[in-house]
């Protein structure tokens, strides 16, 4: 974590790389670097969060490129990987009727919805995890856009909240 006064002074480079693994989509990183400097976190927060409201099915696809299956914690080291690793600690992947159900389910959702599932996994457990994407199943796709972009949106907000402190 780096406080936003630091943030505000990085060089280019080292500011894009910080804020990279919130959401793969460059661009979104890109406009937040040249805005700064930021006086506030939460004036920070409040551009990070008027450009999303600018994503849409395209940017959701790509997004999704760097977003494992709920229940698949990636290896590696990227701080995606890693970011990915943390939000997704409390699903209990011992638990092989839940583990069983996540891909199931993962299968349901691709096959109707043509990409992975993506819920904001931080704070929430396995089971609620799976009763999400079960209801989540009923929605059409218009719905299942949208649904997935707001969740999209805050697990971007929390990465950028865990990336710079005030």
């Amino acid at each position: 974590m780096i406080a936003l006064h630091d943030f505000n002074h990085l060089p280019e480079k080292e500011a894009l790389a910080l804020l990279h693994p919130c959401v793969a989509l460059p661009g979104w990183a890109e406009v937040l670097v040249c805005g700064r400097p930021y006086p506030s976190r939460s004036e920070l927060t409040i551009a990070a969060q008027a450009l999303m409201q600018r994503w849409d099915e395209a940017a959701l696809a790509q997004a999704l490129s760097a977003h494992p299956r709920i229940g698949e914690k990636p290896a590696g080291a990227q701080a995606e990987a890693a970011l990915s690793r943390q939000e997704q600690g409390a699903v209990n992947d011992r638990d092989a009727a839940l583990a069983q159900a996540l891909r199931e389910g993962n299968a349901h959702y691709e096959a109707r919805f043509g990409r992975v599932f993506l819920i904001r996994a931080k704070g929430r457990s396995g089971e609620d995890i799976l009763q999400i994407l079960n209801a989540r199943l009923e929605n059409s796709d218009a719905q299942e856009v949208q649904t997935a972009l707001e969740q999209l949106r805050e697990i971007t907000l929390l990465r950028l909240e865990g990336v710079i402190s005030e």
